[in-house]
C-alpha cells in the first residue's frame, strides 16, 4: 500500500502522476543514448586530434593541462579529405539531433533525483552520484555544444578546454550509470509482455488508469525500490508510450533534418536553419560559406591589398615573396572542402597556389625530425588563431597548397586574399587566411 499523505512533496512517487513513466520507456531513451554519446565522444576526441595538440609549442592546443587525458593523441591524417568534415559533421549533427531524447531520458527519471533517503546501499549511492555528474554533464556538454555552434559564447572561458574536460566527466558518469543500469534495461526490452503492452493507449498493466496500480508490470512503484519509476497513482493517459516514442523520434528527425545540410550540403543545405553558416554569401567563385569576415577580425582594405609580401622562414634562412612571385611559381589544384568545428562544411572548392612542401623547400625544410611542419602566421588583427601550426606530413601532402585562387578567380578578402592556407582533412581554423608568414621546422 502506497502512502499518499505527503503526495504534494515531489519526494513521494505519488507526486510524479504520468502514466508514461516506467523501466520500459526509460529503458528504450537509455540504449538509444549509449548508441549515440558513444559516438559522439568518439567523434569529439578525433575532433580534438584534428586540431594536432602534440606539436611542439602547442599551439593549437587550448588544453596544455590535459596529462594523461591525451594518451589517445595520433598524427591525424590527410585521407581522405573528407574526413573530418565526415567526423565533425557527426559530431554536431547527431549531438543536435539527440536533444529531445536526452530531454526525454532525463523527464523520465526525474522522480529519482527526489528519492529519500539519498542512498540506501552502496551500489545505490553510486548510482546518485553518477546520476548527479550525468545529468549535469550532459546538460553542460550539450548546452555549450550548440550555443557553439550557433557561435554565441556566453559561459565563462574557453569552449575548448570546458568542451574537452566536461566531456570527460561526463562520458565517466555515463559509463558508471550504464554499467549498473544496462542489465536490467536488456531484461526489460527482452521481456515480451512489456513490448506486446507498450501499444495500448491505458496502463500497461492493463487496469484503468487512476485506480492505484503501477504503470508498467516491471516497475511496481514500490517507494522502497530505489529503481522505481512507474507512478503509484497515475494519472488517465492520453498516448501510448509507443506514442510517447514516436513523438521525440519525430522531434530528433526534425533537428536532423534542419542541420545536416550544413554538412553534407545538397538541397538539404537550404534547410540547415539551425547553422548560422547555412546559406551561401553571394554568387560566383568565391560565392560559400564564410566563418569569419576580414571586417570581422579587424581587416581593412589596405591591409590586404597593400604593399604585402609573404615571409617564409626555415632551417637555410629567410625569404620574401610578392604575390607576383608566388603566381609566377609552378601553380597546382587541389578539390578540397572547408569543414569547421561548428559542423558546417563547403562542397569540394577548387583551390589553386603553390605546394607548401615547394616553399619549404625555398628554405631547406625536409621535415625530418621535426614536431611541427609549418607555423602559420596571419594578418589577422584580433582572434585565437593568428598562428597556428600544421604537421610534416599536412605539408608534404602534395594537396596542401598556399592558395591564391579559388574557382578560377583570385581570392575575395573574406576568403583570405592575398593568400590563404588549404590542406586536406585539416579542420577549417587550420586552414589559415590572409598568411603573412610561414616558418617550416620546430619553432625556435
Amino acid at each position: 500500500m502506497v502512502d499518499l499523505r505527503d503526495q504534494r512533496l515531489p519526494t513521494s512517487p505519488a507526486f510524479w502522476r504520468s502514466p508514461l513513466r516506467g523501466t520500459w520507456l526509460t529503458s528504450v531513451l537509455g540504449v538509444v543514448l549509449l548508441l549515440g554519446i558513444t559516438v559522439l565522444f568518439v567523434t569529439g576526441l578525433l575532433s580534438y586530434a584534428a586540431y594536432g595538440p602534440g606539436l611542439a609549442h602547442g599551439l593549437n592546443d587550448k588544453t596544455p593541462d590535459k596529462g594523461l587525458l591525451g594518451f589517445y593523441l595520433f598524427s591525424w591524417p590527410t585521407r581522405p579529405h573528407w574526413l573530418y568534415r565526415l567526423t565533425q559533421g557527426v559530431h554536431v549533427t547527431l549531438g543536435v539531433a539527440l536533444v529531445p531524447v536526452l530531454l526525454a531520458k532525463l523527464w523520465s527519471v526525474v522522480p529519482k533525483l527526489f528519492t529519500l533517503p539519498p542512498a540506501r546501499s552502496l551500489g545505490h549511492a553510486l548510482e546518485r552520484v553518477s546520476l548527479l555528474l550525468l545529468v549535469g554533464g550532459g546538460l553542460f556538454e550539450f548546452t555549450t555544444g550548440i550555443l557553439n555552434v550557433q557561435l554565441d559564447y556566453v559561459f565563462p572561458g574557453s569552449f575548448y578546454p570546458l568542451h574537452f574536460y566536461g566531456a570527460w566527466v561526463f562520458f565517466a558518469a555515463f559509463l558508471a550509470h550504464a554499467a549498473l543500469r544496462l542489465p536490467q534495461a536488456l531484461r526489460v526490452l527482452r521481456d515480451p509482455g512489456l513490448r506486446r503492452g507498450t501499444a495500448g493507449h491505458t496502463a500497461e498493466t492493463g487496469h484503468p488508469a487512476g485506480a492505484g496500480h503501477a504503470a508498467d508490470p516491471a516497475d511496481p512503484a514500490d517507494p522502497a525500490d530505489p529503481a522505481a519509476l512507474a507512478s503509484p497513482r497515475p494519472a488517465r493517459p492520453t498516448m501510448s508510450r509507443r506514442g510517447a516514442l514516436a513523438t521525440v523520434g519525430g522531434a530528433s528527425l526534425l533537428l536532423l533534418v534542419t542541420t545536416v545540410g550544413q554538412s553534407i550540403g545538397g538541397p538539404l543545405r537550404r534547410l540547415a536553419a539551425l547553422a548560422p553558416h547555412g546559406t551561401d554569401p553571394g554568387p560566383g567563385p568565391n560565392g560559400f560559406q564564410v566563418n569569419k569576415s576580414a571586417a570581422a577580425v579587424g581587416l581593412r582594405p589596405q591591409d590586404m591589398h597593400g604593399p604585402w609580401h609573404l615571409t617564409l622562414r626555415g632551417p637555410s634562412g629567410t625569404v620574401r615573396l610578392t604575390r607576383g612571385q608566388l603566381l609566377a611559381m609552378e601553380q597546382h589544384g587541389a578539390a578540397l572542402p572547408i569543414a569547421c568545428v561548428e559542423g558546417w562544411s563547403t562542397p569540394d572548392q577548387h583551390w589553386s597556389g603553390v605546394r607548401l612542401r615547394a616553399l619549404g623547400a625555398l628554405v631547406g625544410f625536409t621535415g625530418a625530425g621535426t614536431r611541427t611542419g609549418v607555423v602559420t602566421e596571419s594578418l589577422q588583427a584580433r582572434g585565437a588563431f593568428r598562428r597556428s601550426a600544421l604537421s610534416a606530413d599536412q605539408v608534404h601532402d602534395p594537396r596542401s597548397l598556399l592558395a591564391l585562387r579559388v574557382g578560377g578567380a583570385d581570392l575575395s578578402p573574406d576568403h583570405g586574399y592575398p593568400a590563404r592556407v588549404i590542406v586536406p582533412a585539416a579542420p577549417g581554423v587550420l586552414n589559415t587566411k590572409w598568411v603573412a608568414a610561414l616558418t617550416f621546422g620546430d619553432l625556435t
